[in-house]
């Protein structure tokens, strides 16, 4: 299993490496700065956004796409008041 100092890294890298460089900046900007602040569940909840891939994070960040109701929780809620800062 992993430890937690491991799977923040981790999600940091992935992150940092998602495919576009808008969401690259964006989402590994936001790892760095928040995830180790972040519950498990929160983390849970961070992971499954990564998954759904870089072109629907960055449209449902922008407002062009609704992000799907199991998706839009307190997580995306700090990743979209993040991005209202840069």
């Amino acid at each position: 299993m992993e430890s937690r100092d491991i799977r923040i890294r981790r999600l940091i890298y992935q992150s940092s490496y998602t495919g576009t460089r808008e969401t690259d900046l964006l989402l590994g900007q936001f790892a760095t700065l928040h995830l180790a602040n972040l519950s498990e569940v929160e983390l849970d909840d961070y992971e499954a956004l990564l998954i759904q891939g870089d072109q629907n994070i960055l449209a449902w960040v922008r407002g062009d796409l609704k992000i799907p109701a199991n998706l839009d929780g307190n997580v995306f809620a700090l990743i979209k008041d993040f991005n209202a800062t840069l």
